[in-house]
């Protein structure tokens, strides 16, 4: 009976193995034909009449979700902003035209036209559901009317104005829903870091919900004559038009306000700057609040670039500081003794290297209170507690003066031409210097222009010699060795007209 079981056994397990055997084959022969047939199919199907390929729609393929995602929840919130403005056309345009002999006022004939309505775009950012938009104050300056469209949304609003910053470039204009919008969040633009992704968002040349994808370049870009422009650069395509339209990282914030691009040539193209998200915030914050930017000042101007240069500093015994370059009368630094020319080495104890090292501190003290300030004169230090005052009104909006036009004066070493400083010449040209030796020539490429001397700024020293004349100038310059360094006291007028002490240092040229 046992060996009748074995049998037994042994014959299912030889037809269970052929039996997979053939299922086997049978499937490998199925799984062949069709094969064929479906090619031979597909060539049918994939084939005009004439015999050419045809092309194929595929399946979807999700090839990256980051930007898709953070463009799907960004794009709802921001808005193309259009505005009107009715300009009043002048019948009359006058501009400075001097020459050697009077360096004074000729006057130009302009266009007689009627007034006419201009229109701009640009972009915007709503950061508040009540309908609080973030945009740059050149897109609504002054405009008659500024509408305002979203993404997907057919209604066009009408936008008032809460607030705007010159100083900044930004704007927070409103507009009234009668539902909640949809918003974007704004981040910590201290984390941002060079070389992280980014998307710009906007409407650039009017292309509503327009995202370009980029890099942060560099931070920290200055804008010369604007102490708290600060711009992230980025290389996401910025143009006309995505003005005042956010600057995204990669977790949906906003960590800058798209504000300008470089327009300066040279084969430089696709660069951006965007202010940074805790500027906008302080300036967004105070604007809602109450409708102006209140900043502390103490009444003083500088360069930055002028005050940086090592061999100034050498020569003013310091090993960092910025040049007080004007001091406005009856502000609190004129109060405190302050004066032009004097290098300003801390504020409340910390060391003053870059231009926001002096004005930050200043800004964000309320008014009424008072920061210490260490400052060099002659080498020696001085230690004076200064009040702060409010910036607006220490630095009122002053008209533009005219571009002086100075001519000829004998050409002279360095590429610097100059002539005496007459109280008649210094009376017509507003100078508060009545003896000097004033730059009537810059030549281009030269050492003056390197070191940034303008025509128009009367020397008052070199080295520590006062300059009286061309003839002291002249023999100053006539002593300097090549690779001495040389310290030049200038005054100049700025575009306010406002009298400037400037410091100028290089290294003299091999001729």
């Amino acid at each position: 009976m046992g060996i009748e079981i074995r049998e037994l056994v042994d014959w299912v397990r030889r037809r269970k193995f052929f039996a997979s055997l053939v299922i086997m084959i049978t499937l490998a022969l199925g799984i062949l034909i069709g094969t064929l047939i479906s090619g031979r199919a597909m060539a049918t199907r994939a084939q005009s009449t004439n015999g050419v390929a045809l092309l194929a729609i595929p399946d979807p393929v999700q090839l990256s979700g980051t930007f898709s995602a953070i463009s799907g929840r960004l794009e709802p919130a921001v808005g193309n902003i259009s505005t009107t403005q009715v300009i009043a056309r002048p019948k009359k345009r006058s501009r400075r035209d001097e020459d050697l002999q009077d360096f004074f006022n000729h006057f130009l004939d302009g266009p007689d036209d009627d007034d006419a309505a201009e229109r701009s775009l640009g972009s915007g950012v709503v950061v508040d559901g009540k309908g609080y938009i973030l945009t740059n104050n050149h897109v609504i300056d002054q405009a008659t009317k500024i509408e305002v469209t979203l993404d997907k949304d057919p209604r066009h609003y009408t936008a008032k104005v809460i607030g705007t910053d010159q100083l900044t470039d930004l704007a927070v204009i409103k507009i009234d829903s009668d539902h909640a919008l949809p918003t974007a969040r704004l981040g910590n633009s201290e984390g941002v870091q060079v070389g992280d992704w980014v998307l710009a968002f906007g409407s650039p040349f009017g292309l509503q919900a327009t995202v370009t994808a980029g890099i942060v370049s560099a931070k920290d870009r200055s804008n010369p004559g604007f102490q708290f422009q600060k711009f992230i650069q980025t290389d996401a395509a910025i143009n006309p038009g995505n003005s005042g339209g956010p600057l995204v990282n990669m977790a949906g914030e906003v960590i800058g306000i798209n504000t300008a691009i470089y327009t300066g040539g040279h084969g430089f193209e696709g660069v951006g700057f965007a202010l940074p998200a805790n500027t906008v915030i302080n300036v967004y914050n105070q604007l809602v609040t109450s409708g102006k930017v209140t900043r502390g000042s103490i009444g003083i101007s500088f360069s930055e670039d002028h005050s940086a240069n090592p061999v100034l500093l050498k020569e003013l015994g310091a090993a960092n500081g910025i040049v007080v370059e004007g001091v406005e009368p009856g502000s609190p630094a004129q109060k405190a003794g302050i004066q032009p020319g004097d290098l300003i080495t801390q504020v409340n104890g910390h060391a003053v290297r870059v231009g926001s090292d002096l004005v930050d501190p200043i800004a964000d003290t309320p008014i009424g209170q008072s920061v210490q300030l260490q400052y060099l004169r002659e080498k020696q230090a001085h230690n004076v507690s200064v009040v702060v005052a409010d910036r607006a009104k220490l630095f009122p909006q002053v008209g533009e003066a005219g571009d002086q036009n100075l001519g000829g004066g004998e050409p002279a070493k360095f590429g610097l031409s100059v002539e005496d400083l007459t109280p008649e010449l210094a009376r017509k040209l507003g100078v508060d210097h009545k003896t000097g030796a004033i730059v009537t020539d810059v030549e281009p490429a030269s050492f003056a222009e390197d070191i940034e001397f303008q025509r128009g700024d009367v020397v008052l020293e070199l080295n520590h010699v006062p300059i009286s004349s061309a003839a002291d100038y002249r023999r100053e310059v006539g002593k300097l060795k090549p690779g001495q360094d040389v310290l030049f006291k200038v005054s100049r007028r700025d575009s306010n007209d406002r009298s400037l002490v400037v410091f100028l240092a290089g290294v003299v040229p091999s001729e």
